[in-house]
């Protein structure tokens, strides 16, 4: 029996929303082009800067990276790959009072140890205690010593998001879902900048602010740090 051309139309409407109809579009996941840094279970491909190996300070239990101070192997921790443009998320968190860092676009070598003589760096900081607190271009979210955070949401003691875009000159730091630091690498007022900050002796800190691509890192500062995701998409 022929159906009635109105209930054929309507017979097929399920098909199409459903992605069934040929030359039908599919929607790209919402994670697409992400790779996940950290597999959540162990430091494979980690490792300490300009060391093939992750220092004893670094473990992982129950999907998150911690690091614990006190020990004698401790130092910067590197993830693998080196990167150019790309966007860059971490969720991480510290201890009370604590300070640590998201390095990106260093270099990794013995002649130029450690990280942040020559990495860009994304300020964490519990900046209601720890000393430098009272700076603003060292709060969280900033860049470090260079460009203070325009807006204050950290959450301290919790979980905090921090996402970092590097696409060519173009810089942006993101916390918490708010875009914190917009800057032009190698613009007027960026060298302004690291001419007045503590990267300005170029001896110290070797073709600071200039690299375009580098390494992407962890940062030992003496207090405890987790983190539990790390994931990199290149632009």
């Amino acid at each position: 029996m022929r159906l009635p051309a109105i209930l054929l139309a309507a017979a097929l409407v399920p098909l199409a929303a459903c992605g069934g109809a040929e030359g039908a579009a599919t929607p790209p996941p919402p994670a697409a082009g992400w790779v996940d840094l950290f597999d959540g279970q162990s430091l494979d491909g980690w490792h300490g800067y300009a060391r093939p190996d992750a220092p004893a300070a670094w473990s992982v239990a129950d999907g998150v990276i911690a690091f614990t101070p006190g020990t004698d192997d401790g130092g910067d921790l590197v993830a693998p790959g080196t990167y150019a443009d790309f966007e860059l998320e971490v969720e991480w968190k510290l201890a009370e009072c604590g300070n640590a860092g998201l390095f990106y676009r260093g270099e990794e070598s013995a002649d130029v140890a450690p990280i942040w003589r020559t990495a860009l760096e994304m300020q964490m900081l519990d900046d209601t205690c720890h000393p430098d607190g009272k700076y603003p271009s060292h709060q969280a979210g900033g860049l470090y010593d260079l460009y203070t955070p325009t807006a204050s949401v950290l959450r301290p003691g919790d979980w905090n998001t921090s996402r970092v875009v590097a696409d060519g000159d173009r810089i942006e730091h993101w916390l918490n879902g708010t875009q914190v630091v917009s800057a032009e690498q190698g613009s007027a007022d960026w060298n302004a900048r690291v001419a007045v900050s503590k990267f300005r002796n170029g001896e110290a800190f070797p073709g600071y602010g200039t690299r375009r691509a580098g390494i992407i890192g962890l940062q030992d500062h003496g207090d405890r740090l987790w983190v539990r995701s790390v994931r990199i998409r290149t632009l």
